[in-house]
């Protein structure tokens, strides 16, 4: 049952990486319903898991041309996911220890810190992205969303490691810069590791 399971999911995955949007559409719901409960258990949170799984999907397609009908696709699918759930508790993270570390502006009351809009936040930060050059982008994008390594960026791009570290320094340093004269820098420079 498994192997023809891997069969199909080989056909699909073939036709997939030329564009059919009938086999995308076979996979995500082949895969979508497993995919959440495995993050459920994760997050614990119905709404975030949802999300990873669009992401998840999303991502799928638009690598879809360098899918490889020979290697597992549920596999490939839960790395995604698993890679995905590990920003998130980093996210987390970086959120408690501002929470419990950080110094807020006295004219920055509890209402004010309630009502951020973490969306605009997150569109704010893309856009510091987006303004950068295109290996910086990449090698960033690749770190802080794609949750890859520094060893793996620099085998995917062929670089050295500390170019990768380079790289990644300058884009804080250059988003930091960025929002040097908001008050709620905090809050967006968290927001990198959520988006």
């Amino acid at each position: 049952m498994e192997n023809k399971r891997e069969a199909d999911d080989a056909a699909l995955v073939k036709s997939l990486s030329k564009g059919n949007i009938l086999a995308f559409n076979t996979l995500f719901r082949g895969y979508s319903s497993r995919l959440y409960h495995f993050v459920y258990g994760y997050l614990k949170s119905d709404v975030e898991s949802e999300e990873v799984v669009q992401e998840v999907f999303t991502i799928v397609w638009e690598k879809r041309h360098k899918l490889n009908e020979d290697l597992s696709f549920r596999s490939y699918l839960f790395t995604i996911a698993y890679n995905i759930i590990k920003k998130h508790f980093r996210a987390r993270s970086y959120l408690i220890e501002y929470i419990n570390t950080a110094k807020i502006e006295s004219d920055l009351d509890m209402t004010t810190s309630q009502e951020i809009d973490f969306s605009s936040l997150k569109g704010f930060v893309t856009k510091l992205i987006e303004g950068m050059p295109e290996r910086r982008k990449e090698i960033f994008i690749k770190s802080r969303i794609e949750g890859l390594s520094i060893g793996e960026i620099a085998d995917s791009m062929n670089i050295s490691h500390k170019t990768v570290e380079n790289q990644i320094s300058t884009a804080l340093k250059y988003i930091r810069n960025c929002l040097k004269n908001e008050k709620l820098q905090a809050a967006l420079f968290i927001s990198l590791f959520i988006i």
